[in-house]
């Protein structure tokens, strides 16, 4: 019998493993209207600003707008933004190649739009650069900046698997969801007063961010729903899914098609916790952008965008030895948290037995890099070898073994080993490894103009996460969380 044929005799009893098996130990679920009304009744009413955002005109069909290219804008999300088609926009914009990835920052765009009613303000809260934690972060010290502030913040104590700061809370929550610590900040001082004041408003940290159950009770519980929050709104602008909102009292708004996904975030995060003039305030010049302001000075003066134009992934291999076999057990779902992007996908190596077992595969590097990072089942190689997480490309890595694990700073050539596959970190129930992408900070969706590329195997979502295909050609494998034939996909030798 051959190798392969071993392999996948091997793969038939290999350990079941359930959807949740790639996240964190603290979840989330969505809240439904009545909460967000719920919310919205106990924040305090505030002015509306001076400045009313001037409104919209009403655009004839198809007709031409102007638009300058904004970071990460690809022409799928656009077209679902100007209700209109990709067609339309390449037959507008002649210059730009039906192949095109991310459109160049600044670029200048016509587009034709299709005018929908009830667009939102066109106000831009941040810029992009400034919500990831990516090269606009560097240099920033959150334990200085916030033992210079006043506030409440650098007096908490909290427990997250082990006793943290209140600063390393925050840093805790912006490496693991790639999110900006400044924005945390702002967030923490514009609803909880947490770097001016020497207490919180009602005299408890355990409700700080208004999320106002016992499941996110404790600030690190109230920052990670933030963050899953906000980067599922910010996810949902980047891929077209994030069109409109209602508001508490049930009424509907759409996202201004001009605005950027930072800005949608925001306007979708703070629907959760505002009503009328407070929601107003919030998403306005002279709400949290005013904070920010305060706190780090203009987020526009310097802006940088982090996703260039035309960005396309390294070739990688698949994450596991040339020639063996695994199976695709989790199609695109998300790299931390539990709500979008869905960045990450899962395989599982061969087994007798079921379960979490120790396990003698390798999970190998899909590229060459350097190890950044090591936690509890994490390792992140980082591809531009500037032994910085924020910048470049990197892989992270979920459920590798600490035994065996490629040490910090290790130097890794494609193909080579970094760990075995387990179930140590997050929550898992059978061995596996969950590999997902940044690209300077931002997390990359596995579907898309920048699908996730192993092998020439492409990635698509599913239904619902952790479902999809890889496709190369015309072989398609089908992710399935129990393993069976169709989810068996072998590495090339190489």
């Amino acid at each position: 019998m051959s190798k392969q044929n071993l392999a996948i005799l091997g793969l038939l009893l290999v350990s079941m493993l359930l959807a949740s098996a790639c996240q964190p130990q603290i979840t989330s679920v969505s809240t439904g209207l009545s909460d967000q009304v719920a919310l919205a009744q106990e924040a305090p009413t505030a002015p509306v600003p001076a400045e009313p955002i001037p409104t919209r005109p009403t655009y004839n069909p198809a007709e031409l707008v102007d638009y300058t290219a904004q970071t990460g804008d690809t022409l799928p999300a656009l077209a679902v933004r100007f209700n209109t088609s990709v067609a339309e926009i390449l037959a507008a914009n002649t210059f730009i190649p039906p192949s095109a990835t991310t459109m160049p920052p600044g670029m200048p765009m016509q587009i034709p739009i299709y005018y929908l009613p009830l667009w939102g303000s066109s106000y831009r809260i941040i810029p992009d650069s400034q919500f990831v934690y990516g090269p606009a972060l560097l240099g920033f010290d959150t334990e200085a900046f916030v033992s210079t502030q006043p506030g409440w913040l650098k007096n908490v104590v909290g427990f997250a698997g082990t006793t943290l700061t209140g600063a390393q809370m925050v840093d805790n929550i912006a490496l693991n969801f790639s999110i900006s610590p400044r924005l945390l900040l702002a967030l923490l001082e514009y609803q909880a007063e947490a770097l001016s004041q020497p207490s919180p408003p009602d005299g408890t940290t355990d409700y700080a961010l208004g999320f106002r159950s016992y499941q996110y009770k404790g600030l690190y519980n109230q920052m990670f729903r933030a963050a899953n929050l906000l980067y599922d709104n910010y996810a949902g602008w980047r891929v077209g899914g994030l069109t409109d909102m209602y508001y508490p009292d049930g009424s509907q708004v759409r996202f201004d098609p001009w605005i950027n996904a930072s800005t949608a975030s925001l306007q979708a995060y703070f629907n959760w916790m505002y009503a009328g003039e407070s929601y107003d305030l919030a998403i306005s010049s002279e709400g949290l952008a005013r904070t920010y302001r305060e706190l780090f000075g203009d987020p526009w003066a310097n802006d940088q965008p982090h996703i260039p134009g035309s960005l396309t992934q390294p070739d990688f291999s698949l994450p596991f030895e040339p020639g063996h076999t695994w199976a695709f057990t989790g199609g695109p779902h998300a790299a931390w948290g539990n709500l979008q992007p869905y960045t990450a996908l899962d395989f599982a190596p061969g087994s007798t037995s079921t379960g979490c077992i120790r396990s003698s595969e390798w999970v190998t590097a899909v590229a060459d890099g350097v190890v950044v990072r090591v936690g509890d089942g994490i390792l992140v190689l980082d591809l531009d070898g500037d032994g910085d997480e924020r910048t470049g490309w990197n892989v992270f890595h979920l459920h590798v073994a600490a035994e065996g694990r490629a040490p910090l700073g290790a130097q890794l050539t494609r193909g080579q080993p970094l760990g075995h596959p387990s179930c140590e970190g997050g929550t898992s129930t059978g061995t596996h490894v969950h590999i997902a992408r940044k690209y300077n900070g931002e997390w990359i969706p596995a579907e898309g103009v920048l699908a996730f590329n192993l092998e020439g195997w492409v990635a698509a979502n599913g239904r619902l996460p952790y479902q999809g295909t890889l496709k190369r050609n015309a072989q398609v494998i089908i992710a399935n969380q129990f393993a069976d034939g169709s989810s068996f996909i072998t590495s090339e030798p190489r």
